[in-house]
């Protein structure tokens, strides 16, 4: 029978997945603020604004570190450990995708095509909300997994079917754009180099649900 981990580990890991959360979500929010300068051609800001979202990166992945090596081998948790380390590893490919996105965008000094721009900030804002929720979506299972209360894993399951609604609509929107960028764009190099990026801004969105998926098989019964 598994125990609670707080009764035998002084720190739980939820707490480091917790502040794992808070850094990506509030990287998501630079990245949004990035895209919005690049495309008023703001370069000086976009660069500070780039460097920052490295260094957050940079501050992310020593979280998850942290998590993966403070982890004494034996311990007893709520979760599957394999389980749990897959719900980090999407939940860090979150950031990954978002600074890949931004050094793609940053390969067109001169900004976004006007007939196009519209639209990639339109999905730039679709793959925000899923990650929004990340943070209240651990900090949830921080307090099921202490009294495993069926109101708490109910709501769970309703954010869940929320970023899972939210990663379709973006999807959506990702196709929508590429057949645009097919159909309007004429040089093939810009057209590889925008689809690429599409696809990095729709991967975003991608790895929230995945993260989201780990965390429903975490809590099934």
């Amino acid at each position: 029978m598994r125990l609670l981990i707080s009764s035998i580990f002084c720190k739980s890991p939820f707490e480091g997945l917790q502040k794992h959360a808070d850094k990506v979500k509030e990287c998501t929010h630079l990245f949004r603020e990035a895209v919005v300068c690049h495309m008023g051609q703001e370069c000086k800001r976009f660069d500070l604004l780039t460097e920052e979202v490295a260094r957050m990166e940079s501050e992310a992945d020593e979280i998850k570190r942290n998590i993966r090596n403070h982890l004494p081998r034996g311990i007893l948790m709520p979760v599957d450990k394999f389980q749990f380390f897959q719900y980090l590893g999407e939940q860090d490919k979150v950031m990954d995708e978002v600074e890949e996105a931004l050094f793609w965008l940053s390969f067109r000094p001169e900004g976004i095509p006007t007939e196009l721009a519209t639209t990639i900030h339109d999905l730039v804002e679709a793959v925000i909300p899923p990650i929004e929720k990340l943070p209240e979506l651990v900090t949830l299972a921080r307090d099921y997994f202490k009294n495993k209360s069926e109101k708490k894993r109910t709501r769970m399951k309703s954010l869940i079917r929320d970023i899972r609604q939210h990663e379709r609509e973006a999807d959506h929107l990702e196709r929508e754009l590429k057949f645009k960028i097919f159909t309007t764009i004429k040089d093939a190099l810009v057209v590889y180099h925008l689809v690429r990026l599409v696809e990095h801004i729709g991967a975003i969105a991608d790895h929230a649900q995945n993260a989201s998926d780990r965390m429903r098989v975490m809590i099934a019964k």
